[in-house]
């Protein structure tokens, strides 16, 4: 094995995923990231059956489990309430697991985190990467604090505004998806089991709006609209309201549930695609470094905790490191690649409501029943 100390940047999904899955196969891992110490931060997400998968594989399965919400299929709703199709989801981690759960973003990442600390990796906060340079069989790191140190590999794991990126000679920087998206967590009713409206026309409301649960009483809700806030003079609250008000059934109840005390996050949606390598000599980028996706199949948490333990297999097996690198890259190229354009697609629809042979639901679980092989 050429890997033996490894240094990972950035500690969300990937970067933690990568540092368990590299700690379980006995290589000494440090992570650093840029925040001062953790927060519980973020709001709801949705987890497909084939990151669960990448849990079980890395011993996480029950503690994840326990802090979100079963959920094996979707609604899909038309604007005024009526149903449109209800659609099962498809069992992308295979038939024992559940398709999806629903659960708030800090807890999954409270899970990784104690994970990682429980297996020695060292964790690092307040710091950044502010150079490196490969060195023949090593790399070595310059971090923000000065300190300068030799890693067998440095991963890459900053997101989608990863400022190492570039340096690694890839091109390719993120691009606007047309959309915006505000998210919060509220309270449901038991009989809201999740589900997505679609407007008849653009109304100027919503592209489209959904709710997943997140546990027994609160739902994760998320609002698509255009991707810069109208100077309207509303507050945040009062602009999801309305760019809901025409969405009725079960959203008059989410709706209603949004007040000033609500915690409402906004953001642009961007996206990245890098198709050519993902890394130099012995520095590589995994997750939404290089692939980030509008969040429409809800894959892009799933597609980097699939990087990470793939990873993590290739590079502790016997062999040359560029080898093990390049392949691994081949192995991910074509599945985040239907996963990226089938977002795109839906993205577009989103934009454009009432394209004629617009089918979401078709493309959305085509998308998702290409993910059931193994990765």
């Amino acid at each position: 094995m050429s890997v033996r100390n490894v240094l990972i940047v950035g500690g969300g999904f990937t970067g933690l995923t990568a540092a368990i899955a590299l700690a379980q196969r006995d290589v000494k891992v440090t992570l650093v990231d840029k925040a001062p110490a953790w927060a519980r931060v973020g709001h709801g997400l949705t987890i497909q059956g084939n990151a669960l998968r990448v849990f079980t594989e890395i011993g996480v399965i029950d503690d994840v489990l326990a802090v979100g919400q079963e959920e094996n299929s979707l609604t899909l709703f038309f604007a005024d309430g009526r149903v449109m199709a209800e659609m099962p989801t498809p069992r992308t981690g295979g038939d024992d697991l559940p398709a999806t759960i629903g659960a708030l973003r800090p807890d999954l990442h409270e899970i990784l985190v104690r994970k990682a600390e429980e297996l020695g990796v060292e964790i690092r906060l307040g710091l950044e990467l502010t150079s490196y340079q490969n060195d023949g069989e090593t790399a070595v790191s310059t971090l923000s604090d000065g300190t300068t140190e030799t890693w067998d590999l440095i991963v890459i794991a900053e997101g989608i505004k990863s400022q190492t990126r570039p340096k690694l000679g890839i091109a390719e920087d993120r691009a606007p998806s047309g959309l915006g998206i505000w998210r919060a967590v509220t309270s449901r009713t038991p009989e809201m089991t999740g589900g997505i409206a679609y407007p008849f026309e653009d109304d100027g409301g919503a592209y489209k709006v959904g709710y997943t649960p997140v546990n027994a009483d609160q739902c994760y809700i998320f609002v698509l609209c255009r991707p810069e806030r109208p100077d309207n003079g509303l507050e945040g609250w009062q602009e999801v309201k309305r760019l809901m008000e025409n969405f009725h059934g079960p959203f008059d109840y989410l709706r209603e549930s949004i007040t000033a005390d609500t915690f409402l996050n906004f953001q642009e949606i961007e996206w990245i695609f890098v198709e050519g390598p993902w890394h130099e000599g012995r520095v590589v980028a995994l997750g939404e470094a290089v692939h980030a996706v509008p969040p429409l199949i809800a894959q892009g948490a799933a597609q980097c905790v699939e990087d990470s333990l793939l990873f993590a297999q290739y590079v502790t097996e016997e062999g040359a490191l560029e080898d093990q690198l390049s392949a691994f890259y081949a192995r991910r190229i074509p599945r985040i690649k239907g996963v990226v354009d089938a977002s795109l697609q839906l993205a577009h629809w989103e934009q454009n409501p009432g394209t004629p042979g617009a089918d979401p639901g078709r493309v959305m679980g085509m998308a998702l029943g290409a993910l059931v092989a193994a990765p």
